[in-house]
């Protein structure tokens, strides 16, 4: 399978990326998105032995002629909708531009397997990731998580889980960057608005020990990673002070966490919002923390 992947180098068609707010939380678009003659697209590589554990891997073909820096793209849509394809022109390009590598995955969703199914998964893509990083011609020490809604929450706990939760294999990340994704599912199980947390936790008491278990706030400890969350202040689905909450969690025990506050903004934002506000100071935050150099 490495060898194959080494010489793959596909001209490949993905999903575009929606700029709708209710979309940019992970659903897919029936838009197609052809990737700049620059990149080269490796499709469909397994990390696991699961037909969803499929991820697309990007690269720059130019700029950098040594290792590059790698992130892990992870799509929304509330544990149980979405894929790896609805991530590509608005959350791949940019890193893509940084001269990222970029694996953008698929995960077990909640109508095939229950939490935390969609948590081992991440951990052992990024497993994967790490273990392909001479072949893919990436830094491991530069290696980061970026997600967004339900992907964000899987982002943050591939960069914070313990070896102890025995949820899958761990690995160093760089840093994380959490676009309003949950650090409490408990409490989202009380709210109406997180449907898509109910639907993926098991029910009753197991589900309630199941949402501390997938919880990022409960691994929340000295040595952490750099954090950059990202939150509209007016989100219904996952409540703004998630975010506020986990920011300061984490820097109480000396941990770089920083939180980007969108005024007004619900649970995803505009096209204009990510290119303008959101990954500029996404990349500046990535270059001080000497992710991108």
């Amino acid at each position: 399978m490495l060898r194959v992947l080494a010489i793959l180098g596909l001209a490949v068609c993905l999903a575009v990326y929606p700029a709708k707010a209710q979309e940019a939380a992970g659903a897919a678009s029936p838009e197609i998105w052809t990737p700049p003659d620059w990149v080269k697209a490796t499709m469909d590589v397994a990390y696991g032995e699961g037909a969803a554990h499929r991820l697309d891997v990007y690269t720059p073909l130019r700029g950098s002629e040594g290792k590059r820096p790698g992130v892990l793209l992870i799509h929304g849509g509330g544990w149980r909708s979405g894929s790896r394809k609805s991530v590509a022109r608005v959350h791949a390009l940019p890193f893509l531009e940084k001269g990222f590598v970029v694996a953008a995955i698929d995960y077990r969703l909640s109508d095939e397997a229950k939490a935390p199914a969609a948590v081992s998964d991440t951990l052992q893509a990024l497993d994967w990731f790490h273990r392909n990083a001479k072949l893919l011609q990436e830094d491991r020490d530069r290696i980061i998580t970026a997600g967004y809604s339900a992907g964000a929450h899987l982002a943050l706990l591939a960069g914070m889980v313990d070896k102890k939760a025995k949820l899958g294999p761990t690995s160093d990340v760089a840093a994380i960057i959490n676009c309003y994704g949950a650090a409490d599912l408990s409490e989202q199980l009380t709210r109406k608005e997180a449907e898509g947390a109910r639907a993926w936790l098991p029910t009753g008491a197991e589900g309630v020990e199941m949402s501390r278990v997938v919880s990022p706030i409960t691994y929340v400890r000295k040595g952490l990673p750099p954090v950059k969350s990202i939150h509209g202040t007016e989100d219904p689905t996952v409540p703004y002070e998630q975010s506020v909450r986990l920011t300061r969690s984490l820097r109480r025990v000396g941990v770089t966490a920083e939180l980007l506050s969108i005024p007004g903004a619900k649970h995803g934002f505009e096209e204009a919002v990510w290119h303008n506000e959101v990954y500029p100071q996404v990349f500046e935050f990535l270059t001080r923390q000497k992710v991108l150099r």
